[in-house]
Order: structure tokens, then C-alpha cells, then sequence
């Protein structure tokens, strides 16, 4: 008993903590990340115009949105330079999402007295040296001009736009080692594009449905587009800490398996031990179905005892760390200062289930054998 609430317990656990660091993850991108995104399905640009804007901004439950111009390009400080993600916005983007919230330094503006800004990610800032109070060096932003193949690389063939560092924020790594934003002209200008888009970012007016504005949005953009809510926009990551969760389930469970051989042998001891007591009950008229039975129930006995134990316990340690934090993450900077915990009753029913099945299987076979003792070799 004391074994199958062991493995039910860390069972708990260990899926509580998974199920705590996807809601993190979803609480810092749902808080940086627009309700609703909009792309194009073939290419990575699409043409916008009054009608397309007007016909988004007119959907019910929508309030405002932001049009988006994003890819990569090299950035430039000084003696230095990285990769990055560049994401062109408007000034209606500062407005409606809340990245002042994660801002480290600086101000939060793209164009002041004709001179466009950047706001860069901590790990960008970082990997640069760039110094917010010296305004005395601007960042490059380079970008390569369509190439015919073939066609000999010169100074003309790359677009050059100057933009001086207003800001720095932190939101997750993805983003702190890879994101600057500039405004939606320089990013035009870098990029060569007019009225072409890479996204429109949407955000819903309070206490609108989420579900009823993308269907709205979908039937209206029609299968040339795609409208993805936050978690559809980190599908991957997303799906990448369930099947790790997965993985460990199957993991632990493999161990409860392996623990659960003690009620195997266990069983198949009192089997032995009693070969003369079942040997009297056969010769009361007892049957093979009846023996059988006996050792079953035993070992469902001690599955459920042993997994309210470690539910119980494995809900207990849940509780004491949402409420107290006892178990920190060890990082000053983190979202989080104790490790996340989330309890979702599905998987709580999942753990249940699994260990009383893993433990009464392995009972099953000692029945098995009980039930085959020849009464007539131990009645002495």
C-alpha cells in the first residue's frame, strides 16, 4: 500500500507542476500576445486596404486592432551585430497591449520629431551593448533587396534604415533574445513593402467571446487566412510541454509498474502460506471462482487504499505549495518565484484509474495460482 501511494503520489505531483508551468506560459503570452491574430495562408505578406480594415474593425466584440509588418533582419550597434526579428507597429499597438508592463527601461515611443525608435528585447539589448542614456550611436537596421540569382552582391543591393534605442523589455526568452520593434514606416522602408502586411493583431472589447469574434472573423476573411487565438500563435511550445508531460507520465507509471511487483510477490507468498487453509475451504465445497476471488479483492484492496493515500497526499503537497510556496525556482528574475502547481481533475482521475489497474493485474496472476492448489496434497 505504502508503495502504490509513493508512485500515486509523485504521479500527482509531478503532473501538477507541468500542468502549473503551461499556465504560466499561457498567462505571460496571452498577457503580451493580441486575442487574435491574422495571417495569410500563402505567402508571408497580404495586401491591406480601407475595405479590409474596415470590414475587420466592424465585426462584433472587436476593439481595436494593430496591422503588423515582421521577419528578420541584421541589426547593427556600434561595433556590433545580431539577427533579429524585427516587427514593425503602430502607435495603436503601445495602446492596446500591455507592454509597458514589461518594461525594464526607458520609454515606450517608435517616432518622436520625424526620428523613429526601437524597442528592443533584454537579451537583444544585452547581446549588443547598447547604452539607452548615450544617444550619440543609432542602430542599422540591414536588409537584403530582391536578388536575382546570379546577380553580383553590391552596397545597393541591401536597404540601410538608421533608428535610435528608446527602450528595453522582458517578457520570455523567446522574445528578450530575438524581438525589436520599430515603427510601421521604418519597417516598410527596411523591408520595401506599401501596403503589405504580415499580420493584423486584434483585441476584443471586454467580456466579448473569443470564440464567436474568431468565427466571425473567419467567415468573413474566408480559407485565405488564418485567425489564431494565443495558443494556436505557440502551437509547438505548447505542444511540446504536453508531450513531455506525457513522457513523464509514462515514465512514473512504468516505476509504479515496477513497484507494484512487491504486491506480485507479496500475493504469491500468502498464496504458498495458505495452500492448506484453501486446501479446507475446497473441502468445505469452496470453488476455484471463490478462491480466485479472494486474492482479487485483496489486491483491490490494497490499489485503493493505496491510491486515496497517494491522491490524497499527492492534492496535500499541491495545496501547500499554490498557497505557501514552499519550493522556489532559485532565479531572482523569474515570472514565477515558487514553482507553478495546477491541479486539473482529469488528469487526477487519469492517475486514479491507471494505478488501481496496474495493481490489480499484478494480483491477478497469484489468484490465479491459489486457485490451482490440489486440496488433496495438503489436507494431512
Amino acid at each position: 500500500m505504502i508503495g502504490v501511494a509513493i508512485g500515486t503520489m509523485a504521479l500527482i505531483v509531478v503532473l501538477s507542476v507541468f500542468n502549473g508551468l503551461e499556465d504560466v506560459l499561457r498567462s505571460v503570452y496571452q498577457t503580451f500576445d493580441p486575442d487574435l491574430k491574422i495571417e495569410s495562408v500563402k505567402g508571408k505578406s497580404f495586401q491591406v486596404s480601407e475595405d479590409f480594415l474596415e470590414g475587420i474593425n466592424q465585426v462584433s466584440g472587436v476593439g481595436a486592432t494593430a496591422q503588423v509588418i515582421e521577419d528578420n533582419a541584421l541589426i547593427s550597434y556600434r561595433d556590433q551585430q545580431v539577427v533579429v526579428r524585427i516587427k514593425g507597429i503602430e502607435e495603436s499597438y503601445l495602446r492596446t497591449n500591455k507592454l509597458d508592463t514589461f518594461l525594464l527601461q526607458g520609454e515606450l515611443k517608435l517616432i518622436e520629431n520625424d526620428q523613429s525608435f526601437a524597442i528592443l528585447g533584454a537579451g537583444v539589448a544585452y547581446e549588443l551593448g547598447v547604452l539607452l542614456d548615450n544617444d550619440m550611436f543609432d542602430l542599422q537596421i540591414v536588409y537584403p533587396k530582391n536578388l536575382r540569382p546570379g546577380a553580383t552582391f553590391s552596397a545597393n543591393a541591401i536597404r540601410r534604415v538608421k533608428v535610435k534605442p528608446a527602450a528595453v523589455f522582458s517578457v520570455e526568452t523567446a522574445y528578450d533574445e530575438s524581438l525589436v520593434m520599430i515603427s510601421i514606416d521604418a519597417a516598410k522602408r527596411v523591408l520595401g513593402y506599401t501596403n503589405e502586411r504580415t499580420s493584423m493583431e486584434v483585441y476584443l472589447q471586454e467580456g466579448a467571446s473569443l470564440s464567436r469574434v474568431k468565427s466571425q472573423l473567419k467567415d468573413l476573411l474566408g480559407e485565405g487566412f488564418r485567425v489564431l487565438d494565443s495558443d494556436q500563435q505557440h502551437a509547438e511550445l505548447l505542444k511540446a510541454v504536453k508531450i513531455e508531460k506525457l513522457f513523464v507520465y509514462i515514465s512514473l507509471t512504468f516505476i509504479t509498474l515496477i513497484a507494484s511487483f512487491n504486491i506480485f510477490f507479496s500475493l504469491s507468498m500468502l498464496a504458498i502460506e495458505k495452500r492448506r487453509d484453501m486446501s479446507v475451504l475446497f473441502a468445505f465445497g469452496a470453488t476455484k471462482n471463490l478462491v480466485k476471488g479472494i486474492f482479487v479483492k485483496q489486491g483491490i484492496i490494497i490499489a485503493v487504499a493505496g491510491s486515496v493515500v497517494g491522491l490524497s497526499l499527492g492534492l496535500l503537497l499541491v495545496w501547500i505549495q499554490k498557497t505557501y510556496g514552499l519550493i522556489g525556482l532559485g532565479m531572482s528574475n523569474a515570472v514565477t518565484q515558487a514553482y507553478p502547481v495546477k491541479i486539473i481533475w482529469t488528469d487526477f482521475l487519469m492517475v486514479g484509474i491507471s494505478i488501481a489497474v496496474i495493481t490489480i493485474l499484478t494480483a491477478y496472476r497469484p489468484a490465479v495460482l491459489a486457485s490451482k492448489v490440489n486440496p488433496i496434497d495438503y489436507l494431512d
